[in-house]
């Protein structure tokens, strides 16, 4: 089982709490590119917001699609310049600028698997046909047929969506040009990271030489890939990619609430994180509540009351825990019909509406206090003390400092609960969240008492 330090990640990902932005949406862009208007710097409207989210206590952000694409981003058109619907290359150095002032680091996505049918060689197949040295940059390219826009040629595309073209990865030329966008990327830019989009369907012989390539920067470079299913060490293992997205812990989190069942996510934390037996225990995941391809967390949660005790749990469980913009004070947003638009809205002017449920914003900047305060939260292991269908309690542990999280989903106080927790002292122990609580710690058994309706706890000893 690969262990941190053989994964070799930037240290700064083990501290990281992230902030993801997805500019087209959050800066107002069209909807779609002319490739002829002159360049509007978009992106300046997240400026404002820089402080904001330090005052979150955000220490990294990662962008969405913002090199030059058709419609959404994930179109790519250009790897070497910065979409015109957000500004030129100026604005994104600007914002990064900004970010990296404020202690942020910066990772962005890189779409590699694919391109829009404006991507620069694929627009020369369509007008050279057999002719055109770049044919062979793209999967599935034959001419026998024609697609369904008319062209004398058939490829693949992304799950069989014609308007995203599948690169050829095996391809050497293809490696070297994204090779060499991502090394741009980091001259100009100075991005601290890439989210691979679409990793799960990519060979992973290419993020074996992408890696390589990396180590070859002026920077180490955090290396993550978006995988829906599947066993994440096949891509987050040494000499390949540093973490992934965890979609099993996102459906947990959110699932365990509406059907009052802890039981689910204690079971995938079991699986993940169990100490000597979880098969992620020693990676660090990309945990989320949302992003801007799943509806927002207010509008899966059946109860908006459980909004804080979900992200309680995501700021204190294992993993590099992310935000998603606007989903700090309550952001609703369904996909409608397929269409991802209602989960990428704009940004309004800071700091943005009033919380929905009232106190949300304050008490996620909390939880991330108490997470940039205590290393366990961080980078400590993880230990099951409890688990019933509305109340789970569990140990996060370095070294010989512990804290404990107990957490009550229940509209009713739960039953008295007592906690084994082994190895502990007799003692005090006192709620980090409520400071004048306190709990007794007596041989090993620590009394928590009756939790409150809808309510956590983060105890350590006095």
């Amino acid at each position: 089982m690969p262990s941190e330090t053989t994964l070799a990640q930037p240290p700064w990902v083990h501290d990281a709490v992230f902030l993801h932005v997805y500019p087209m949406g959050a800066c107002g862009a069209p909807a779609t590119n002319d490739f002829h208007g002159p360049p509007v710097a978009r992106l300046n409207r997240l400026l404002p917001w820089l402080d904001t989210w330090a005052s979150l206590g955000v220490n990294a952000v990662y962008l969405g699609p913002v090199f030059e694409s058709s419609s959404h981003g994930y179109d790519t058109a250009d790897y070497f310049h910065v979409d015109r619907r957000l500004g030129e290359d100026d604005a994104l150095a600007r914002l990064v600028d900004g970010m990296h002032a404020r202690g942020m680091k910066v990772v962005v996505d890189a779409v590699f698997h694919h391109v829009g049918r404006g991507f620069w060689a694929f627009r020369d197949v369509r007008e050279k046909g057999q002719g055109s040295p770049y044919r062979s940059w793209f999967s599935g390219l034959r001419f026998d047929g024609r697609n369904r826009f008319g062209d004398p040629f058939v490829y693949d595309g992304w799950h069989g969506v014609d308007e995203l073209v599948k690169l050829d990865l095996r391809q050497d030329a293809v490696r070297r040009h994204l090779f060499d966008a991502v090394a741009h990327w980091v001259k100009r830019f100075g991005i601290d990271g890439l989210r691979l989009d679409a990793a799960d369907a990519m060979d992973l012989d290419f993020f074996d030489g992408l890696h390589a390539f990396c180590r070859g920067l002026d920077k180490p470079l955090w290396l993550m890939g978006e995988v829906i299913h599947g066993d994440y060490r096949q891509w987050a293992r040494p000499g390949r990619l540093h973490s992934t997205t965890d979609y099993a812990l996102w459906k947990a989190l959110w699932s365990s609430h509406n059907d009052r069942n802890y039981f689910e996510l204690a079971h995938t934390l079991k699986r993940q994180v169990a100490p000597g037996e979880g098969m992620y225990e020693g990676l660090t995941l990309y945990t989320f509540a949302d992003n801007h391809d799943v509806n927002r967390a207010a509008s899966l949660l059946k109860d908006a009351r459980h909004l804080p005790l979900l992200y309680l749990l995501l700021f204190t469980l294992p993993g590099a825990p992310s935000l998603y913009y606007g989903s700090e004070w309550g952001q609703q947003g369904r996909k409608e019909g397929g269409d991802d638009r209602p989960l990428r809205p704009p940004l309004p002017e800071p700091p943005g509406p009033a919380d929905q449920p009232p106190g949300l914003r304050a008490a996620i900047a909390r939880y991330i206090a108490l997470r940039h305060q205590h290393a366990p939260l961080r980078r400590g292991g993880y230990r099951e003390l409890l688990v019933r269908n509305e109340q789970l309690a569990y140990a996060r542990e370095l070294g010989t400092e512990s804290l404990i999280v107990a957490v009550n989903c229940a509209d009713k106080p739960s039953e008295p609960l007592a906690l084994s927790v082994t190895g502990a002292p007799d003692g005090e122990w006192a709620d980090l969240l409520e400071p004048s609580r306190r709990y007794s710690m007596r041989g090993g058994r620590l009394q928590l008492g009756a939790l409150p309706p809808i309510s956590g706890c983060v105890l350590r000893r006095a």
